[in-house]
């Protein structure tokens, strides 16, 4: 086992997780929501759809699903194709049945026979809902964007964590796919955190993640469980 991670063990009482992208398959989600709305199948939508819904969420704070509405507008216009108005929402109304990774409910099984699980995502609560339903496992905690009414990588779904643990950051182990939205806040806050690098990247931002792991039963196994 990585050395950090051994030391903080059986110090962690629970173990956060991004959810789209880390436990969701995400991105099969997004490209068939794409694909289905505006009958094209090529990377530069994803690749497209990456930037600009970063961008939308750097805005003042609005729900995820118009979020995603204005997200699926900006690339129709874009690439050139028309979505028809009762089609406008379509990205949240595809957004439960996206889903989870082969590995997720096994690994999540396995952590909760030891330690707590919580989900920081950037969702609205009633479309995690519909993804909690996927679940084999019960969350014990879920902050999401409704929530703290910012999306990230703001730091305040882990300063709501932080408060929920009472401030005790030895605690807490944060595991995400997704260094930008997650390790890096996570490593500004001194919170210990995993790369579920489930894509093959390379680190280049200033997230410094204590490990990493090409999925979440890679973290189950490496904590023995």
């Amino acid at each position: 086992m990585n050395e950090r991670l051994t030391q903080l063990a059986d110090q962690i009482e629970i173990i956060t997780f991004d959810c789209y992208g880390t436990l969701v398959d995400w991105e099969t989600g997004v490209r068939t929501a794409i694909r289905e709305v505006s009958g094209v199948d090529k990377p530069a939508l994803f690749d497209a759809y990456l930037d600009i819904e970063a961008a939308v969420e750097a805005k003042p704070y609005r729900a995820y699903r118009e979020v995603l509405r204005e997200v699926l507008a900006r690339l129709a216009e874009r690439f050139d194709f028309a979505v028809p108005s009762e089609r406008a929402y379509a990205f949240a109304e595809a957004l439960p049945s996206w889903p989870l990774w082969p590995d997720t409910n096994e690994a999540l099984s396995r952590l909760k026979s030891r330690y707590r699980i919580g989900v920081l995502s950037n969702v609205d609560r009633d479309l995690f809902a519909g993804t909690a339903g996927h679940f084999d496992v019960e969350v014990d905690l879920l902050i999401t964007a409704q929530d703290v009414q910012a999306y990230k990588p703001s730091r305040r779904h882990f300063v709501r964590t932080l408060a929920e643990m009472g401030g005790d950051r030895s605690r807490v182990l944060h595991a995400a796919q997704s260094l930008y939205h997650d390790c890096v806040p996570a490593t500004a806050l001194d919170i210990a955190n995993v790369w579920i690098n489930r894509r093959g990247e390379g680190n280049k931002t200033s997230a410094r993640p204590i490990a990493t792991f090409p999925d979440v039963a890679g973290l189950a196994d490496a904590l023995g469980v």
